[in-house]
């Protein structure tokens, strides 16, 4: 394992125009498929866009590794987040790297102002970030999920809304 491999001080940032084609390795690299890569130049294009939400670690040579992206979404009518994709490129997964990217993107909405997230992901990685199960405010999808694997985090002291979550168009939800 070389040094970066355990690096365990990340350096997150926003992406600028210079990290988008690594961000695209990235989840070229991460994903089975190219979907993922696809979805965040979709996203980029779409008005659910937030600048300064696409966020991505990096150790000290500066090279992006991790990534995790905030998009707008809404929860019936409330405005939300939604958390995804978040990806590390394989040689740097269990670092250190994603959670890195994940905790700064959280910190970056709440301080602009944001107040809910919804992320559909892996129920035992989640909740490190303060996410629960969304079922337990009435947070729904239109598609079958597993109920354990849809999940909800407040960012403020406002209570999470329940309803329906719509994803922005490029998500297909």
């Amino acid at each position: 394992m070389n040094a970066l491999s355990t690096h365990t001080d990340w350096i997150s940032r926003a992406e600028t125009d210079a990290e988008i084609p690594a961000i695209r390795e990235i989840n070229l690299a991460a994903f089975d498929t190219a979907e993922e890569a696809g979805l965040v130049d979709a996203l980029r294009a779409d008005p659910a866009w937030i600048g300064g939400l696409s966020i991505f670690s990096a150790g000290p040579d500066g090279k992006p590794v991790g990534y995790a992206l905030l998009t707008r979404c809404h929860v019936d009518d409330t405005p939300a987040l939604c958390l995804g994709p978040c990806a590390v490129l394989p040689e740097h997964q269990n670092t250190g790297a994603g959670s890195a990217a994940i905790r700064a993107v959280l910190e970056a909405a709440e301080q602009a102002g944001e107040n809910f997230v919804i992320v559909l992901g892996h129920p035992n990685y989640y909740p490190r970030f303060g996410f629960t199960r969304a079922s337990e405010y009435g947070i729904r999808l239109s598609i079958d999920v597993p109920d354990e694997a849809l999940m909800a985090l407040s960012l403020s002291s406002e209570p999470l809304p329940s309803g329906t979550v719509r994803y922005a168009a490029p998500f297909g939800i």
